[in-house]
């Protein structure tokens, strides 16, 4: 449902280069929409250099403003508990540990690496993983800095799997876009490139331009991964969006974060993934909050996602469930997390708990031994 913007024409409305033009980014300008809570009045002004606002009038439009815990609101407009001395003496601007050497690359993994290509983000969502960026200005690399990165992935020719994201790395121009993506299909030793990018959910009418849909097709494998965290987030709009990425060829898989008030249900997460399934959208990831400085207000404790995920079993087909996982501090890396099922042990004999909580005994053996 569209709560705003009903007068604006179709043509515009499906216009990407509209959309961002078209950002609310002020006090005065979201005031024109919504009645705000004193505490999001406040969280405004509070922010402002800090961690600043900017919301694209799509995702805006999908606000029922008539809730103040609305799912999108939470995400997109800022409160005053961001700034809030308790919450600011928790967590890490760069909690992660992804500045390294090079601005912009951060090699964790020995195959793969993460280029940063930009600080623009068409939405500046409330719980960002890198909200640091927020204070330093919508800027994109450039070309030397994108050559200094492709450069180091040239010489190390372990990595084979290279992320670009951002801020928004599909807010670059089509030209930029292909000028990363040809020079790193130069390299031999990269097998894939994905995209980390919130647009499906935040503007996804930037996938309605077939040029960008043309660059994508051309350096294949390419594959997305993009950001639902909440059902009312899917339309119409985000449908068509990724149906036009998969019809190239393009899969698209999801990374969704448990945030607290948006999402921290074992029902909503549900109808999430049920939705993206709809849609042929993988849902990849269920991520732990980071504890990031301005955002540790939205954690939740562990219990609550390992009780979400054990929910979703026998509700869902198994490529519906996520993998649930801590990210750990200090760029340690993943780390999954499932309920335990195993009830019991002994030698081969288990008692494992089944989806409707009925404990099955059940004795394993290697019948073939030695085969």
């Amino acid at each position: 449902m569209r709560y705003f913007f009903k007068e604006v024409p179709e043509n515009l409305w499906r216009s990407y280069r509209w959309q961002i033009q078209n950002r609310i980014k002020s006090l005065e300008e979201i005031k024109r929409y919504i009645k705000l809570l004193p505490e999001e009045e406040e969280g405004i002004k509070r922010t402002a250099g800090l961690y600043p606002f900017a919301v694209t009038p799509y995702y805006l439009s999908l606000i029922n403003p008539e809730d103040p815990k609305d799912p999108v609101r939470l995400q997109a407009i800022p409160r005053a508990v961001e700034v809030d001395p308790k919450v600011q003496a928790h967590g890490e601007p760069d909690a992660l540990k992804e500045e390294g050497e090079i601005p912009g690359l951060t090699h964790r993994y020995p195959d793969r690496v993460l280029l940063s290509v930009t600080t623009f983000c068409a939405v500046y969502c409330r719980h960002c993983m890198r909200k640091r960026i927020f204070s330093q200005g919508e800027r994109a690399r450039t070309k030397e800095e994108i050559d200094r990165m492709v450069d180091y992935i040239r010489r190390h020719e372990e990595i084979r799997d290279v992320l670009i994201s951002g801020g928004e790395p599909l807010s670059l121009s089509n030209e930029k876009i292909e000028y990363i993506l040809k020079k790193l299909r130069e390299i031999k030793h990269v097998e894939i490139i994905r995209f980390g990018t919130r647009l499906p959910v935040l503007a996804p009418q930037r996938f309605y331009d077939d040029k960008l849909l043309d660059i994508l097709e051309k350096y294949s494998p390419i594959w997305i991964n993009t950001h639902f965290n909440h059902p009312n987030e899917i339309t119409e709009y985000s449908a068509e969006a990724v149906d036009r990425l998969l019809r190239r060829g393009i899969p698209v898989n999801n990374q969704t974060v448990l945030l607290k008030g948006v999402n921290d249900n074992p029902e909503t997460m549900l109808k999430l993934f049920r939705e993206l399934l709809k849609i042929k959208v993988k849902p990849q990831y269920l991520f732990h909050c980071d504890p990031i400085k301005g955002a540790v207000h939205f954690r939740t404790t562990v219990d609550k996602g390992l009780e979400i995920m054990r929910y979703l079993r026998g509700r869902i087909s198994g490529f519906g469930i996520p993998t649930y996982a801590v990210d750990l501090p200090g760029g340690k890396g993943k780390v999954p997390l499932l309920p335990n099922y195993v009830r019991k042990r002994e030698g081969n004999k288990f008692w494992f708990e089944s989806f409707t909580g009925e404990v099955v005994e059940y004795e394993i053996e290697e019948v073939w031994e030695g085969f």
